[in-house]
Formats: structure tokens, C-alpha cells, sequence
């Protein structure tokens, strides 16, 4: 039976298209490719023909991507990606049964690091190599192959599984406690909101019905423990992760002044979790694909480190 598959564009214009849409200009891509921009126009203009749609609005001094540019870039830059994955591992043996793996400073300490014998268990022969980045990694430059992210869940152009839900506890020193009766006083107090997640504090008034018009936060933290560490000082109200917030409650060092549970009724995809995050050509890796695997299926809710 004859292959139905439309013959695909010149490996070039596929390449010079999506240095283009990187770059944001014909010259711009011209000086990545080390051609003249005159050559980068040329391969876009046949790219264009051969597909008969326009990818590009030309402006006097700019360029404009089409609706279809978009759609089109996504295919392509993940198309790239797999090649250059692909000829990475096969040109390197030592990467072969290498998994590099960015984990989340919490998570790692909390749920993974006293885990890793059940890993090695079933994967034996895996090298994993961990690095510890809050941001979400540049994963070409960075050499990372899949990361633990903590967050909502939202990145584009990757693929993303939930590990576990990261349910918050608005919490203060006892003493700090006193000024909070109602959720209208938390707009009398110093707020202390994740770095990663500019507009949670502002979704969480939303949801207690607090109008706070240009909200912008006060103190902004990195990490789950610096902003622990603020918040049991009495510098603020924290966030804090719901696990920690009961063992400091317990404990006297801090209060939940509005619940515990408070939190956990706000819509699903505004409360935050640790997310296994890779872009999806790296799935096409069998020792990739096994950890992601594994790692998906945990119950990491029952494996969080309570010492």
C-alpha cells in the first residue's frame, strides 16, 4: 500500500523557520545560521510556497508571525528537539542509561531523596544524575532531561504530570494572630507570597471574597523554607506547605488564624502541586521513559518525610 504522507519541506527552510521564529527577525536568524538575511528570506519564501500559506507578515522594519507560524513553529521545534536528543545520546554511550533530573529543593528533600532505594531497585542500571533549580530549566542548555517542578501545572509546549498536590495553610506567629479575626484583616497585615507564583496570593483573596484593587504582594520568597523561615520570625502571613504547617502548629510556633482546611476548597487548578515537567521528545528515550514511569506511579502523598 502506497504511504499517503505529503512529502515534507527542504530540511533547510524547516530549520531556517525556526531560527526565525526563535530570533524574531530575518537578520537576527541570519546571524545565527551564518548566512546572509537575503538567504534566510529566499528559504522562507520557498517554505511558503511549498505549503501555500503566509508565515510571515512584512512590516516596513518588523515581521509578524501568522496564526499558522505558531501552530507550525510548535511541530517544528519539537521535530528539532527529538533530532538533536536523539543524536546526542546515541553519539555519547555515557549518556545512554543517563537520566539528569532537576528536582524541586523541597521536594527532593522531603518526598525523593528517601526514596531513591525503590528507584534503584527497579532501575538498577540507571545514572541519575540531580541537580536542584527552583526555576524551570532551560532543558537543551541545561542538560536536563526531566525536571520536578513545583507549580500549577502550566507549561507550555511540555508535557506534564501531577506527582502530588501541594495544598497551602495561611499561617502566622501567635502573636501576629491577634490582628487576624476576619479574611478582610489580611489586608492589614504583611502578605509573603512564592516568587513562582506572583498572583497566588491574589487568587486566594479572590476566593475569600477580599477586593484588594492593584494588589502586588509585599515580600516575595525563592523557596518553601525561606518563606517558613519568615513567616515563624513574625515577619508575615505565609503560605505554608500543609504538612509543615501542622508540625509547626502543633508544635506552638505558629497559628492557621482562618483554618487549616481553609485552603483546600479553592478550584483544583489554582492549588499548587509538584509536576514531573519534560518536553515530550525526551519520552521517546527508554531509560526517560521508564523513570517517568515509575515515578508516576508513586503515591507520593504517602511517601512525604515526616522526621
Amino acid at each position: 500500500m502506497k504511504c499517503s504522507t505529503k512529502p515534507l519541506p527542504p530540511l533547510n527552510s524547516l530549520k531556517a523557520f525556526l531560527v526565525v521564529m526563535r530570533q524574531g527577525s530575518f537578520r537576527a536568524a541570519a546571524d545565527v545560521l551564518l548566512v546572509s538575511p537575503q538567504a534566510v528570506s529566499q528559504q522562507i519564501k520557498l517554505l511558503e510556497d511549498i505549503l501555500k500559506i503566509t508565515l510571515f507578515e512584512r512590516r516596513s522594519r518588523t515581521i509578524v508571525p501568522t496564526k499558522q507560524a505558531d501552530e507550525l513553529y510548535m511541530f517544528v521545534n519539537a521535530g528539532f528537539e527529538e533530532i538533536s536528543e536523539g543524536v546526542r545520546r546515541v553519539s555519547n554511550t555515557d549518556l545512554r542509561e543517563r537520566i539528569s533530573l532537576n528536582v524541586s529543593p523541597y521536594f527532593a528533600s522531603n518526598y525523593l531523596i528517601n526514596n531513591l532505594d525503590k528507584l534503584r531497585s527497579v532501575m538498577p542500571d540507571a545514572d541519575l544524575r540531580i541537580t536542584s533549580m527552583i526555576d524551570l530549566p532551560d532543558f537543551a542548555t541545561d542538560n536536563v532531561d526531566v525536571s520536578i517542578q513545583w507549580g500549577f501545572g502550566k507549561w507550555k509546549g511540555l508535557d506534564t504530570s501531577l506527582l502530588v498536590r501541594d495544598p497551602k495553610v495561611i499561617c502566622c506567629t501567635p502573636e501576629l494572630a491577634k490582628r487576624i479575626q476576619t479574611p478582610n484583616d489580611l489586608k492589614q497585615v504583611t502578605l509573603l507570597y512564592p516568587l513562582l507564583a506572583h498572583s497566588f496570593w491574589l487568587d486566594i483573596l479572590n476566593f475569600l471574597g477580599i477586593d484588594v484593587p492593584n494588589f502586588q504582594g509585599d515580600i516575595e520568597f525563592q523557596d518553601a523554607s525561606s518563606m517558613r523561615r519568615a513567616t515563624l520570625s513574625g515577619l508575615g502571613v505565609g503560605l505554608i506547605s500543609r504538612d509543615d504547617a501542622i508540625k509547626d502548629i502543633e508544635r506552638g510556633r505558629l497559628v492557621a488564624p482562618l483554618g487549616v482546611d481553609l485552603l483546600n476548597k479553592m478550584p483544583l487548578d489554582q492549588i499548587p502541586g509538584f509536576y514531573l515537567v519534560l518536553p515530550k521528545s525526551h519520552m521517546r528515550v527508554k531509560i526517560i521513559a521508564e523513570f517517568c514511569q515509575w515515578m508516576t506511579h508513586q503515591n507520593w502523598l504517602s511517601l512525604y518525610d515526616q522526621t
